[in-house]
């Protein structure tokens, strides 16, 4: 998982650039505008190695960068709702990556701000159903590879994604995702990363 883990990594910090540059591009006023598709697409040029927005679909967003592995794909959100309020959570986000030079498909990790309690476990609750996660580091993955299908199916079908987790500090930590648009983005990473 040391691989994972820096991929991880390495796709927030790509997030971090790709929305800095998004940002920059839209107008800092925000007019009303008129009712738009669940999913955009959009293909600006971009630098080599700089992310590249693939689709932004309701609560997620798809991209593609290049490394020195090769191409990476990543669909990702941030939480509607992060607990406790008052925790300095710094970056939190969901990931689902595929890296062909590495043979992985739809990865799903959690990044956030802060180093997790060491050895602790995390635990994943789509509608309902649980998965567990182990954690290293700032990031947590799925515990057994064989729950990878039916983690991606429940994600796909589900509404919410709420994840729990101990900081290395010993302070309880929970995130709500927004399951709305994951398919959108998933298909577009599997388009673009075959």
């Amino acid at each position: 998982m040391k691989t994972a883990l820096g991929a991880v990594t390495l796709a927030a910090s790509l997030f971090v650039t790709a929305s800095a540059a998004l940002a920059e591009t839209k107008p800092a006023a925000r007019k009303p505008a008129p009712a738009k598709p669940a999913a955009t697409t959009t293909s600006p040029a971009a630098p080599a190695g700089s992310p590249l927005l693939l689709v932004e679909a309701k609560d997620w967003r798809a991209f593609t960068a290049a490394t020195a592995k090769g191409k990476i794909c990543f669909a990702l959100a941030k939480p509607q709702k992060m607990e406790p309020p008052s925790l300095n959570h710094g970056d939190v986000f969901f990931f689902i990556s595929t890296r062909p030079g590495e043979n992985v498909r739809n990865e799903p990790s959690l990044q956030v701000g802060y180093p997790m309690k060491e050895g602790s476990k995390a635990s994943a609750d789509i509608d309902g159903k649980k998965f567990a996660m182990f954690t290293k580091a700032d990031g947590a993955w799925l515990e057994q590879d064989g729950d990878l299908p039916k983690f991606l199916d429940a994600m796909k079908k589900g509404s919410k994604l709420a994840i729990s987790a101990t900081s290395g500090r010993g302070n309880p930590t929970s995130y709500v995702f927004s399951l709305a648009g994951l398919s959108t983005a998933i298909d577009a990473t599997a388009k673009e990363c075959k």
